[in-house]
């Protein structure tokens, strides 16, 4: 009897030394895969997101050809490249975001922002409806978890090309409708940050402070927590 648990240890022993995995591994559980889509607003949270989300999700976004991140822009530039932004991953979660740069005015013969109000907007609201449907109906395709940031708010007559203060309203109501169209979470990140400007954006800013993006990673963290 003694020499058959002997012999029954030794082997197990054995075992544990020439195959140790085979002992100690445990299969991880793989995390799930996140993109962040946006302009420079999402460019400016993605790290914080990335860091909150550590270990529980794996966040991406698009980058460009140095490899920084890249500046998703408007709906007309988001046409052009929302295949290769997607690639071949398969996503689990998306959260994007259009409208700050459809809603900047533009010369038209240059396509440059322009600071001239009789200049047209990059996407008019027409157009950004139009090209926002196009996006969704491929964002839909990849059957991950949705999730659209409204524009966030601005001070009026902020630096850089013309951007009128009444147009994120007015762009994230048309959004809105397409998101509940086509049952999207919607991270109103224009009613968060609206209160809170003086706060979290610097005078005469379309764009956050460092706290400021560190309170919209918070937001968007804790809508992506909600779906996964």
């Amino acid at each position: 009897m003694l020499r058959r648990n002997f012999l029954k240890t030794a082997v197990i022993g054995c075992g544990a030394s020439l195959f140790p995995d085979m002992l100690m591994a445990r299969p991880k559980k793989p995390v799930p895969n996140v993109l962040l889509l946006g302009d420079s607003i999402s460019m400016g949270y993605t790290k914080f997101v990335q860091e909150l989300l550590q270990g529980k999700a794996n966040v991406q976004r698009p980058l460009n050809a140095k490899g920084n991140f890249e500046n998703c822009q408007g709906t007309t530039h988001g046409l052009k490249h929302i295949d290769r932004w997607l690639g071949d991953t398969k996503w689990d979660v998306i959260h994007f975001n259009f409208g700050l740069h459809d809603l900047k005015h533009v010369d038209p013969v240059t396509g440059k922002n322009s600071k001239k109000p009789e200049d047209p907007q990059q996407a008019d609201l027409k157009a950004y409806k139009k090209n926002l449907t196009k996006i969704v109906k491929k964002l839909k395709a990849t059957n991950a978890k949705l999730i659209f940031a409204t524009t966030t708010p601005f001070p009026d007559k902020p630096g850089g090309p013309l951007r009128r203060a009444d147009q994120p309203e007015k762009y994230n109501k048309v959004a809105l409708k397409i998101m509940q169209k086509n049952d999207i979470m919607i991270n109103n990140l224009y009613s968060f940050t609206l209160p809170r400007l003086a706060e979290l954006q610097p005078p005469k800013n379309v764009h956050f402070t460092k706290e400021g993006s560190k309170a919209l990673a918070k937001r968007v963290v804790e809508k992506i927590l909600e779906v996964i």
